[in-house]
């Protein structure tokens, strides 16, 4: 059965992200921020116990160093800095993680970075050398597209597994890459919308672009953004839908 996961852990100090304790319990995994994008240590810890509580997978969600832009802005940084920042987050998840007595499992990068990695493949390879430098067993999940072998391949040479995800609210384009915010659309709200979606990709293991392109895409998970101001009910609807379905 598919995957639900969705990004948590995004509030920073006295500023609130998302809606995590109704969320968590909705969701398989959790892609916990590491303090470049958003977070700090505090609310590490809190959504590391929460999943925990929960029996929910954690998954560390690095991003570039950017707190003003929640890491959505791209950053023109080398190789050896993604390489390291990427190994400092996870590095900083994985040290709440235990001192919880839990562990981090995979790692999805988050924003600008996860939309990076898609397109160049330069800051793929950092991404993955990070992962494979830190420890081999961490699985890296990415967007699912037309070039899953090819990034299956490159994860190959690093010793790596890879987790592919598609998205429930956000629309694609007719290559399999998500639409850029910019676009008008490129949110889905409705939770009629998503539900149609993923009826669609369990039927026929695909999802249709906005053009109403048909892409047959592999799915092991199926994220929400936590900072979609319909996720809880989005979550909810998801999660009812395929607990029917067992």
């Amino acid at each position: 059965m598919i995957k639900l996961n969705c990004d948590m852990g995004e509030s920073f100090g006295a500023w609130k992200m998302g809606l995590d304790e109704e969320i968590m319990p909705l969701i398989d995994m959790s892609n916990i921020a590491c303090g470049f994008h958003a977070s700090d240590p505090l609310t590490m810890d809190k959504t590391v116990k929460l999943a925990k509580e929960n029996s929910v997978v954690i998954g560390a969600h690095p991003g570039y160093p950017d707190l003003v832009g929640f890491g959505r802005r791209d950053l023109k940084c080398t190789f050896d800095e993604i390489e390291k920042f990427v190994i400092y987050q996870i590095g900083a998840l994985d040290a709440i993680c235990k001192a919880n007595d839990t562990k981090v499992e995979f790692v999805k990068p988050h924003g600008a970075l996860y939309n990076g990695m898609m397109r160049d493949e330069e800051i793929f390879n950092a991404i993955a050398s990070a992962v494979s430098s830190y420890d081999k067993n961490l699985k890296l999940m990415i967007l699912s597209s037309p070039k899953n072998e090819n990034y299956s391949d490159i994860a190959d040479k690093y010793g790596i597994s890879l987790l592919f995800e598609l998205f429930a609210d956000r629309a694609y384009m007719d290559d399999g890459s998500l639409m850029p915010r910019s676009m008008k659309g490129a949110v889905l709200g409705s939770s009629d919308e998503v539900l149609q979606r993923l009826q669609f990709l369990l039927e026929n293991g695909a999802i249709k672009s906005h053009t109403q392109k048909i892409l047959k895409l592999k799915a092991d998970c199926i994220c929400v953004h936590g900072d979609n101001a319909h996720a809880l009910s989005i979550v909810k609807a998801m999660r009812e839908f395929l607990s029917d379905r067992v």
